[in-house]
């Protein structure tokens, strides 16, 4: 399946999240992680703002995703800021738990989190964290890890492993944005949450 891509809005607030009436994708996961790029090459275009300055996203950015040729609304797609990266100001950090905080815990919609983790580093504490969070309320996600190219068969092995037992997890896929390595199994996980999913 293809899909348009159209950025809807940004948001800073509750009351700016766009009306809750598709299956919704959250994308999380550390400044540096590679979540815009692994965004544009889910859709197959420059939807999401690469940066080589960890830290530029700090508002909650949602794309809608509509089938070709028919046009038909999908999904939408949540890019939220990144975290753990030390040179955004605290100031802004702070104001995140006022939007962030309530669309992943109240969103009704939002079918699946896209939990983001390096594949090359190990687990760090904000990505724990994050994974012990969703868990407590009661979200469904999946864990990602990026930047699978980098690495050989056994070290990916490896490092997969070694992220599985650090983190708590019995699945963790490996991704590639740069060779495609992983999208389509990706790809089903969402769609897979996207049939589920309740709508308003």
């Amino acid at each position: 399946m293809r899909y348009t891509t159209q950025f809807l809005l940004s948001a800073m607030a509750a009351a700016q999240f766009p009306a809750p009436d598709l299956p919704e994708v959250a994308f999380l996961g550390r400044s540096n992680v590679g979540k815009s790029s692994l965004l544009n090459a889910l859709v197959g275009d420059k939807a999401a703002k690469v940066s080589q300055t960890p830290g530029r996203t700090r508002a909650i950015n949602f794309f809608l995703l509509s089938e070709e040729p028919k046009g038909k609304k999908r999904f939408i797609f949540a890019d939220l800021p990144g975290y753990g990266y030390a040179k955004i100001s605290k100031s802004i950090s702070a104001e995140w738990p006022k939007f962030i905080e309530p669309y992943l815990a109240d969103r009704p919609t939002l079918a699946l989190c896209i939990c983001l983790v390096d594949l090359n580093v190990p687990a760090q504490k904000g990505d724990m964290m994050l994974l012990d969070w969703l868990r407590s309320v009661g979200r469904d996600f999946a864990v990602v890890a990026t930047k699978a190219d980098r690495l050989s068969g056994n070290a990916r092995v490896r490092n997969l492993a070694a992220l599985k037992k650090s983190l708590g997890v019995n699945e963790l896929l490996a991704v590639s944005s740069k060779t495609g390595y992983g999208l389509k199994e990706l790809w089903a996980r969402i769609a897979e949450a996207g049939e589920d999913a309740p709508t308003e």
